[in-house]
């Protein structure tokens, strides 16, 4: 009997935050849980935990069962599963998120500098790509049970080719992978990349610079860019 997307997606989540203590990219935890005091007045590293008689069975589950009702100027949707959205990760060196996309949309460029990423795809068809620092670029499209595998800190995007909208779940192997977004770094950074510096990086003149900054200004006056810890 062929498996269902969420079983296999059950096995990848196994298999993802089994010990290999060599290879992890947190600090390996020094007590059974430390759920996150996320209003801790300080934070090394982490967050502090909360004290133990007031955690509860609760801290433990999350949800992502919901559909989205609302996409960003991308046409993406973020459930987060990372620390600041599902606090019992906290020092277990995993965090896990739902991502939709409507008909058409992308989960931009990006990299994880802290953490790989492996994730199924639950609905839909997504091209996923990565390209290497020797400039390979590798990618499929994937259809429901399909599982990719993104190397640690390499460029990497999703894309909804199918006619429907899709739904994968990544998950890291840090409780924090972080992300940085492959264009907003240059282009939507405070102060601004001086455009001497992007003008001669990409070979093209002012006006083709300010006009892709012009851009990104106005879709984010109309709409939500994303710009949680990591996803």
């Amino acid at each position: 009997m062929a498996s269902s997307p969420m079983s296999l997606f059950g096995l990848l989540l196994v298999l993802v935050i089994l010990p290999f203590p060599s290879h992890a990219s947190d600090p390996d935890p020094l007590q059974d849980i430390c759920v996150a005091d996320l209003d801790a007045p300080i934070s090394i590293n982490g967050f502090p935990c909360k004290p133990a008689s007031e955690v509860t069975s609760d801290d433990f589950f999350t949800d992502f069962s919901k559909d989205p009702t609302t996409f960003d100027v991308f046409k993406r949707a973020v459930t987060f599963g990372d620390v600041s959205g599902f606090p019992a990760v906290n020092t277990q060196g995993v965090s896990l998120f739902r991502i939709d996309l409507d008909v058409g949309g992308i989960n931009p460029p990006h990299t994880h500098p802290r953490a790989t990423e492996a994730g199924i795809v639950l609905k839909g068809r997504v091209l996923v790509g990565f390209v290497t620092t020797n400039n390979t670029f590798f990618s499929k499209v994937l259809t429901p049970g399909k599982v990719f595998l993104i190397p640690r800190a390499h460029v990497h995007f999703q894309l909804n080719v199918g006619k429907g909208k899709a739904t994968f779940v990544p998950i890291f192997n840090s409780q924090n992978p972080g992300v940085s977004d492959s264009v907003g770094t240059l282009f939507d950074t405070n102060p601004s990349v001086p455009n001497s510096v992007l003008t001669k990086s990409f070979l093209v003149s002012d006006d083709v610079i300010n006009a892709i900054r012009s851009a990104r200004t106005s879709n984010k006056s109309g709409h939500q860019f994303n710009t949680r810890s990591s996803y």
